[in-house]
């Protein structure tokens, strides 16, 4: 069976610091820093008191007031990224096949933020339960992806994915098998998460995993600096219309990129740290060389993890000196994560996103940080709001490919 090649036709993103693709863009491009005191809450008694919160977003010019009642802020979020995307790819909603449609989101936490309202409100009511109808629509994870397929009758595979970190790129990587083995014409994937709130900003400080540098949040997230502390909560969602090439082409579909190749790996060293040596990490990148056919030194730009935490920073700078070798020098490295925060189970479809908005404009985004030292005496150059041009080209599709012979 031969296996169908993938593109990118359609993406859509609500973000700390762009309520829509082009925003998100023009703003990573300056440096813009999404992070400010957190308005979802008093957070006068946690150790952290900042976030990277999704601004100026009227939720209502895009959702019915009574549809709202039935969806967490997270399914609202994937809701307006997924409009945005449909409409990006000019997909005509009368004409495509919708039983080959499929829906699959990332979230880690999912409706947690619902959940926790109504736990505070059944205890603070002397225990009577007075709970809403919707609750259990707003908190399970499943109804994200149901929403949408529910607004536009799509009916092909259904479900959202959750592996904490990596939510969106399962997600994204689930579509992606899909549509390779022919399962669907279309999937739209990406990942969503609304979670700054009490517990999960309070559970994190717990873990001492969060930063709480509050004298100085504008540059708080500072990945792979020497001073860095922990990260910064971040929240929004991203959305990408995954489509078999035969499909788009025969409808004259803009295509932004082709999806390659996928590799996933289980990192067992620690229930929440990484192995020190980057081994799973690095395990994955080759196999997703290799189920791209793509050799190590045709890599130009990776768009790291880089959370802003002192031990997973450091191992994913090692993972990639290992993948890589003396080819680790040539590489545009940078971290997103520095102007958005870290946006849990829908961080892998915000970092993976940006790089296929404008792919003629050669420079990896600005970073808000200050940069004050190297994490790792590998040969990885360090930049500091001086912006590296590259002398690679964006390549036409015809000249991509999935594998070699």
């Amino acid at each position: 069976m031969e296996l169908q090649r993938v593109v990118i036709t359609g993406m859509g993103a609500v973000t700390p610091i762009g309520n829509n693709v082009d925003e998100y863009w023009a703003a990573l491009l300056k440096g813009v820093s999404g992070v400010g005191p957190i308005t979802h809450f008093n957070p006068e008694k946690f150790d952290t008191r900042f976030a990277c919160e999704v601004k100026n977003l009227n939720i209502t010019d895009f959702i019915p007031k009574k549809s709202l009642q039935r969806m967490d802020p997270c399914a609202q979020f994937a809701m307006v990224s997924t409009m945005e995307a449909l409409q990006d790819s000019g997909l005509d909603l009368e004409q495509v096949n919708k039983e080959r449609v499929g829906v699959i989101i990332g979230s880690g936490i999912g409706g947690f933020t619902s959940m926790m309202d109504s736990a505070i409100a059944f205890v603070e009511s002397n225990r009577i339960p007075r709970f809403s109808p919707y609750l259990l629509i707003k908190v399970l994870g499943d109804v994200i992806s149901g929403h949408i397929s529910l607004k536009y009758g799509f009916e092909g595979p259904n479900y959202i994915t959750s592996a904490a970190c990596a939510s969106a790129a399962n997600a994204i990587g689930d579509a992606f098998h899909l549509l390779q083995l022919g399962k669907a014409d279309v999937i739209i994937t990406g990942g969503t998460e609304a979670s700054v709130n009490e517990t999960a900003i309070g559970g994190f400080n717990a873990m001492h995993a969060l930063s709480t540098r509050n004298d100085d949040y504008v540059h708080a997230s500072r990945p792979f600096d020497r001073d860095r502390d922990g990260f910064v909560m971040g929240e929004g969602a991203a959305t990408l219309i995954l489509e078999r090439l035969d499909h788009a082409l025969a409808r004259g579909a803009r295509i932004y990129g082709e999806l390659c190749g996928i590799g996933m790996t289980a990192d067992t060293y620690h229930i929440t740290a990484p192995a020190p040596d980057g081994h799973s990490a690095s395990a994955s990148m080759r196999l997703a060389m290799q189920d791209g056919g793509i050799r190590p030194e045709e890599v130009d730009y990776i768009n790291m993890h880089g959370t802003s935490t002192p031990q997973g920073d450091l191992a994913e700078c090692i993972a990639i000196q290992n993948t890589f070798g003396d080819h680790a020098s040539r590489l545009l490295l940078n971290s997103t994560k520095s102007m958005t925060g870290h946006l849990l189970g829908a961080g892998p479809a915000i970092d993976r996103g940006h790089p296929q908005v404008h792919p003629a404009q050669h420079r990896p985004p600005d970073h808000q940080h200050r940069a004050s030292g190297r994490t790792h005496p590998a040969r990885l150059e360090l930049l500091h709001r001086r912006p590296r041009t590259t002398p690679y080209q964006h390549r036409p599709l015809q000249l991509l490919r999935v594998r070699r012979p």
